[in-house]
């Protein structure tokens, strides 16, 4: 599936989760499936447990997570001595 198909899979709307970004035609942020997978869950337990869920919405989570960081810089705000 291309970037586009995957992507067109989330959506942000004022009005929903005080606009973050959701699977759309739920209310799942891409910030709570992204920390449940962070804390050890699997997609197959995440599709399980949230019933019409697919691979490709978890997909659309993490790329969009990755796109959204993309032209992110970050400043160390202290520099590490070894």
């Amino acid at each position: 599936m291309t970037d586009k198909k995957l992507l067109e899979r989330i959506t942000i709307n004022p009005r929903v989760m005080t606009g973050k970004p959701v699977i759309r035609g739920t209310r799942l942020t891409v910030e709570f499936i992204l920390n449940l997978m962070a804390h050890g869950a699997s997609m197959q337990e995440i599709i399980a447990e949230y019933q019409g869920l697919t691979t490709e919405d978890i997909q659309a989570c993490i790329l969009f997570a990755s796109k959204s960081l993309e032209n992110t810089v970050f400043m160390p705000l202290k520099v590490e001595t070894v």
